[in-house]
């Protein structure tokens, strides 16, 4: 698998506390083997999905801090990193 991440994840990415950043780090050495490994606790976003017209995914990071990805074939983009409020933005 290939893997993209977009402008706004990146910005996103930045804006986090130190402590936040190791865990998305620590949690994306399990993402890029297996992004739908239990640890991750991946789940359908229906909301998000409904309204791009494909399936999106989140990730738990740590507490409220997940991750919002969508397979595009053999690659998977990620769109943002955040709190729930990414999942209406």
């Amino acid at each position: 698998m290939k893997f993209r991440a977009s402008e706004t994840f990146w910005k996103h990415f930045y804006d986090l506390r130190p402590a936040q950043k190791e865990s998305a780090r620590a949690a994306w050495k399990i993402f890029k083997n297996n992004p739908f490994d239990s640890r991750l606790r991946t789940h359908k976003i229906h909301r998000l999905s409904a309204a791009l017209g494909r399936t999106v995914h989140a990730v738990e990071i740590e507490g409220d801090l997940h991750v919002v990805f969508y397979l595009d074939g053999d690659v998977v983009r990620t769109v943002d990193i955040g709190t729930h409020e990414i999942y209406g933005r």
